[in-house]
């Protein structure tokens, strides 16, 4: 008994030291947030009772009601978009494909591939698209060239990372029988790793596509054409009834993304 009751004493202690560490970290967290919050002005009421009648005024007073007037030229601009998505998105697999490999512990030739690979996805995170937009609409011109490059480049850092971080937790037992056939390292990329990260290679691809999709609307403003150019010139113009009837539309697309992103996940399940 005597011993139990020590066990037990034990694992309490164990589990109270725990919970402790936990609470503690959990308020240090929320502390940092509270913190970076009040540096933002996120507790500044009065600029909230300023601010959101002046919104309501250019969204609501005097956006309604939606002008579709231009209708026929939005279609053209929506069609960019859409291929402007569509490309990046098709540029950051293409890239993030053999970096997914290279920037996988399990998978790497070597650490210093390992190393150089993933400071090439950290390089690609940390330059923002509407960034990357920017300067190759200074270096190619305006047009969808410049928004596809910079949808692929900077997608390529997180679907790369996301991609070797699914190779590094494949299932070993597959990729240890097929190199004991005395497979080459390819073959055992192929068929021992490939089929267990497939499946979470094309959720991305269309988890991606959506988001890029939104941010193809953001490079739209900046010259890379689309349906944020309009948004752009209507903002320029104050013509804030087509502004509201675009961001209809540009809602309306987002669902209609979604739900295509939801079906085609669905169907290659």
């Amino acid at each position: 008994m005597a011993i139990a009751s020590a066990v037990r004493d034990d694992i309490d202690r164990d589990y109270r030291r725990g919970y402790r560490r936990r609470l503690l970290a959990v308020s240090a967290v929320l502390g940092v947030v509270t913190l970076c919050l009040w540096y933002g002005d996120c507790f500044e009421v009065k600029r909230y009772l300023k601010g959101v009648p002046h919104v309501f005024m250019i969204i609501v007073a005097e956006g309604i009601p939606p002008d579709f007037g231009r209708y026929r030229e939005w279609g053209w601009a929506l069609l960019d978009t859409v291929v402007m998505s569509i490309g990046g998105t098709a540029v950051a697999i293409a890239l993030s494909f053999p970096l997914g490999f290279l920037a996988a512990w399990n998978t790497t030739p070597n650490r210093v591939v390992y190393v150089a690979a993933r400071g090439l996805l950290n390089l690609c995170r940390a330059i923002p698209e509407l960034i990357l937009g920017i300067i190759l609409v200074s270096a190619v011109s305006l047009g969808l060239l410049p928004g596809i490059w910079a949808l692929g480049l900077h997608s390529v850092g997180m679907v790369g990372k996301f991609f070797a971080e699914a190779i590094e937790h494949a299932d070993p037992a597959p990729i240890e029988a097929i190199t004991a056939t005395g497979a080459s390292r390819l073959q055992v990329l192929l068929h021992g790793v490939l089929p267990q990260v497939w499946p979470r290679l094309a959720d991305l691809a269309f988890y991606r596509w959506e988001y890029n999709f939104r941010a193809s609307t953001v490079l739209g403003m900046v010259g890379c054409g689309g349906i944020g150019q309009e948004i752009q010139t209507a903002l320029s113009l104050m013509e804030y009834r087509q502004l509201s009837a675009l961001l209809l539309v540009v809602l309306a697309c987002v669902c209609a993304v979604d739900s295509l992103s939801n079906r085609l996940r669905h169907a290659t399940q």
